[in-house]
């Protein structure tokens, strides 16, 4: 009996799986979807968070995380886009276009979620987590988070390119 208490006791200890960091605990909706996902499926990963817009004068860096994650993707990158409308309505009312403009007109093929607020008190609650991580909400559209696997977080400004020297040495060094 003192072994199967053991095995139980080992089999529940915290220590055997990693634990998700608060600030990916929360459940989205996919983007174009009725399913949600929780963020935690990505605990696991160096995680980069993007406001992003189909009509806005930074919409060609698509082209830029979409290689960034397809060249860090084996070592556990990801990258998370989020529509907004926050800024100017430079995104579709349309979930269905600007899901087709992603992948037809930019190859996209990392997870999107559903279009949302990210600044302000309408904030998804992602975003207000984030703002108040690092003390920065997003000022325009294309502002970034990369989120370490411990759940610390660091901001980066929509001038941040994201196949910049410097932004790509960010993202190595947490790896």
């Amino acid at each position: 009996m003192k072994k199967i208490y053991l095995i139980l006791l080992f089999l529940s200890s915290p220590f055997l799986y990693s634990q998700c960091p608060k600030i990916l605990d929360h459940d989205i909706r996919l983007l174009d979807s009725t399913e949600y996902r929780n963020l935690c499926d990505f605990k696991e990963k160096t995680v980069l968070v993007v406001n992003v817009a189909s009509r806005c004068g930074f919409t060609y860096q698509y082209e830029a995380l979409q290689k960034l994650f397809l060249k860090f993707k084996s070592q556990d990158f990801i990258v998370l886009g989020f529509p907004s409308r926050d800024f100017l309505f430079q995104e579709y009312k349309d979930e269905s276009k600007v899901k087709e403009f992603c992948s037809t007109k930019y190859g996209v093929t990392f997870p999107m979620f559903s279009t949302s607020s990210v600044k302000g008190r309408k904030a998804n609650n992602f975003f207000k987590d984030l703002a108040e991580a690092t003390g920065e909400e997003p000022g325009w559209n294309f502002h970034k988070y990369l989120i370490s696997r411990e759940g610390r977080v660091e901001s980066f400004s929509t001038k941040t390119e994201p196949d910049s020297t410097s932004f790509i040495e960010s993202v190595k060094k947490i790896l």
